[in-house]
């Protein structure tokens, strides 16, 4: 194993309720219902996937564009909040043990096009050897695009990663993507990880290694 890649929402920061409040706002906008049941589905999809999850249906291009130009603009008012509170648990620690180690590297690849925000209001940025986020692709997960294009950023081989994700597309494209996975959540949602956990508390640089040796295909 050479490196890792983590998604950012749900998995090191807590952006969910950011996202959910925009998401939340724009359906009333529109008159559509939406609750906390309907917002688990959008995780890891990209703004236009989730626009039409919430709709039910594929709008107009031009709706499309305007409909998330809207939510996203609700979303970075929201984000304006975000405080170092919002960073979950073990994600430094997990961040800084990596760090420490030579010639070993890690990546944060999210689908969010907001992520350089996110990482730079909470000084992030310098624990990351690459960043891929959503400007930067054209095919959203379950597509293994996002994840090796960080692959590709970090010069390692797809099968020496391990990607930490809390979503089931997430979890999926990394499959695609012929990495191992660990899950952060519930089971009932990630049941193809390798390993699940509740949080990056849960976990550490020496379990990550016995993760990858136990799953590696002779």
């Amino acid at each position: 194993m050479k490196g890792v890649i983590f998604d950012l929402d749900g998995v090191i920061v807590d952006t969910a309720k950011y996202h959910y409040r925009g998401w939340k706002r724009l359906a009333e906008h529109l008159k559509v219902e939406f609750n906390e049941k309907k917002n688990e589905a959008l995780k890891g999809l990209s703004r236009r996937d989730s626009l039409i999850a919430l709709l039910g249906y594929t709008p107009s291009e031009s709706r499309i564009r305007e409909w998330s130009d809207i939510k996203n603009q609700f979303y970075l008012e929201y984000i304006q909040e975000i405080n170092r509170e919002d960073i979950l648990p073990g994600s430094l620690r997990l961040l800084e043990e990596i760090r420490s180690v030579p010639d070993f590297k890690q990546a944060l690849a999210s689908s969010s096009r907001n992520a350089g925000t996110v990482l730079e209001k909470l000084n992030l940025a310098e624990y990351f050897d690459a960043v891929v986020d959503g400007n930067e692709v054209i095919k959203a997960k379950p597509d293994p695009e996002l994840f090796l294009k960080a692959a590709a950023k970090l010069n390692i081989k797809p099968e020496r990663i391990i990607v930490f994700e809390d979503a089931a597309s997430g979890i999926q494209a990394a499959g695609s993507a012929g990495m191992r996975a660990v899950g952060i959540g519930k089971l009932e949602n990630l049941s193809g990880a390798d390993l699940i956990v509740r949080d990056l508390s849960e976990i550490d640089l020496a379990k990550i290694k016995k993760l990858f040796i136990e799953t590696v295909v002779v």
